[in-house]
């Protein structure tokens, strides 16, 4: 087999077993799987087609002047490559998924199945609304329920997902401002302890940017906020709970102060799913919020997507959110506004978001989530994940630094820090380890304002059994690195791949087949 010239194929670690080499590079089920181009021959093809009938050509200098160099292969061993590939995968069908700030938890099968009823899934957004009422109910029913979930005025569905959220809730302040004349206002309070996308919305949006320091429990601190209020501070964008995984126990007292001052207040909502029936976010004095479907509503997260970033807004921004959104008449009858409809009805929308009505399988899962689980059902799933992040805190804080334990109980995930381990030992030899142990590794070195930071959320789905798999592995890899165990400097051993240097990898990526005689797709 000849091996890709273009990039680095490193060897399965000698560490994943004993014996011999085999004929194969195969060792039992670990396979040593080819790209497709190296099973693949560009001479051949996995079906048999009839030659064409003689036509005109119409290419001109378009047309190829050597073969296309795609592999061809047989469906069996197309169907076995991408199998293959798949079983090297970490899903969370496997296991616990321990990503922190990510929310990646079981996605019921039911909720796939609802998606898949041929009314949602395959209409279409230009369809007359007399034939697409199902579906304009539910993304009605799903705006109630968040409504009454946040203690919010409206809601706007169409956002597509966290960051895009955002930018609406921030586009909305930015219209009210205007209206009441204040467009001077151009500086967007954020602190240290906010998702990172915030800062970056608000500089996309047009807003400079200030930092808020974090007391040193890891909350904001009030006083800091207080002082830089001004007549130029158009609002706050706060995480709550924060990427450190703490409640925000000042946030109505903080959204008192900032509309005092003219200003308002928006609320990260990507970690909603530890307060869900706990905590209204409207009682708090959130202005706008945005709610991630994908994480919160147990939606697919993760690969490119699809998302949904719904945004609830309180009275005083209501009236700029948005356009579309939908219209439920006395008739039980629904109707979506739009520009040609909206009339006077609201005349102060910002605009619209995207071309259409948002993402119609996340409103369908997140719906199926809602109504399954029912008000008391949300309520105790919020409470579970939280439980669940103490129980991982508390199992091992006297192995493993936790900055915050002191801080009163954390939300639905649970920070570590590097502090404690040994010279030459790093968070990252900490994850590698995981991955021996058969779990992906917990989001490592963010938050920034933890050094070394490893961020664990095991989300409400995770049984205790599981939970005290997943402790007595991250107990024994920070044991092991404590007693200077060099062997977990070069960690994974059992995996397909031995670590890889990073570094390279990001500065010199080889993403792309290159063969080592290209063809030409089209004359010069």
């Amino acid at each position: 087999m000849t091996i890709n010239a273009s990039g680095w194929r490193p060897e399965i670690s000698a560490g994943s077993g004993e014996g011999a080499a085999t004929f194969t590079g195969n060792r039992a089920l670990m396979l040593e799987e080819p790209l497709i181009f190296e099973i693949g021959d560009g001479e051949t093809t996995g079906v048999d087609q009839g030659a064409p009938a003689p036509g005109g050509d119409r290419l001109g200098a378009l047309a190829r002047t050597a073969p296309i160099g795609l592999p061809g292969l047989s469906e069996p061993e197309t169907v076995r490559h991408y199998t293959r590939l798949s079983r090297q995968n970490y899903a969370i069908d496997l296991g616990l998924f321990p990503l922190g700030s990510c929310t990646m938890k079981h996605n019921p099968r039911l909720n796939e199945r609802m998606a898949r009823l041929p009314g949602f899934a395959d209409i279409h957004p230009l369809q007359p609304v007399d034939t697409v009422q199902g579906a304009l109910g539910v993304i009605n029913e799903l705006a109630v329920w968040l409504i009454k979930l946040t203690g919010m005025h409206g809601v706007a569905m169409s956002p597509k997902a966290g960051a895009h959220g955002e930018l609406c809730g921030i586009l909305c302040i930015k219209a009210a401002l205007e209206a009441r004349g204040e467009g001077h206002r151009k500086v967007i309070l954020v602190p240290e302890s906010a998702h990172g996308t915030n800062p970056a919305t608000a500089a996309f949006a047009g807003f400079a940017v200030e930092d808020i320091p974090a007391t040193p429990e890891g909350r904001v601190d009030l006083n800091a906020l207080k002082a830089r209020l001004g007549p130029d501070v158009a609002g706050v964008m706060i995480t709550n709970p924060n990427t450190c995984g703490l409640f925000e126990r000042d946030l109505k007292a903080i959204s008192d102060a900032v509309h005092a001052a003219g200003g308002y207040v928006y609320c990260d909502g990507a970690n909603f799913n530890a307060i869900v029936g706990r905590v209204r976010p409207g009682d708090l004095g959130v202005d706008a919020m945005h709610i991630n479907l994908h994480k919160t509503f147990s939606t697919p997260h993760g690969g490119g997507g699809p998302g949904s970033g719904p945004v609830v807004l309180s009275e005083a921004l209501a009236p700029f959110g948005p356009l579309p959104f939908t219209e439920r008449w006395a008739d039980g009858h629904f109707t979506l506004v739009e520009e040609e409809t909206v009339e006077d009805r609201h005349p102060h929308t910002f605009g619209r978001m995207t071309a259409f009505h948002g993402q119609m399988g996340m409103f369908t899962r997140a719906l199926t989530y809602i109504l399954s689980h029912g008000a008391d059902g949300l309520r105790q799933a919020a409470e579970d994940a939280v439980l669940n992040a103490n129980y991982i805190l508390r199992s091992l804080e006297d192995v493993l630094d936790a900055p915050f334990a002191a801080s009163g109980p954390c939300m639905h995930e649970v920070l570590f820090s590097d502090s404690g381990l040994p010279d030459g030992f790093s968070t990252l030899d900490i994850a590698k380890g995981l991955i021996d142990e058969g779990f992906h590794p917990m989001t490592v070195y963010f938050p920034l304002v933890v050094h070394g930071a490893m961020l664990v959320e095991p989300t409400e789905t995770e049984s205790k059994a599981t939970l005290d798999q997943f402790i007595g592995a991250l107990r024994s890899v920070a044991e092991r690195a404590k007693a200077g165990d060099a062997a977990l400097k070069s960690a994974p051993h059992f995996a397909p791949r031995a670590r890889l240097d990073e570094t390279q990898a990001a500065r010199k990526p080889v993403l792309v087949w290159q063969d080592e005689e290209p063809h030409a797709a089209a004359a010069e």
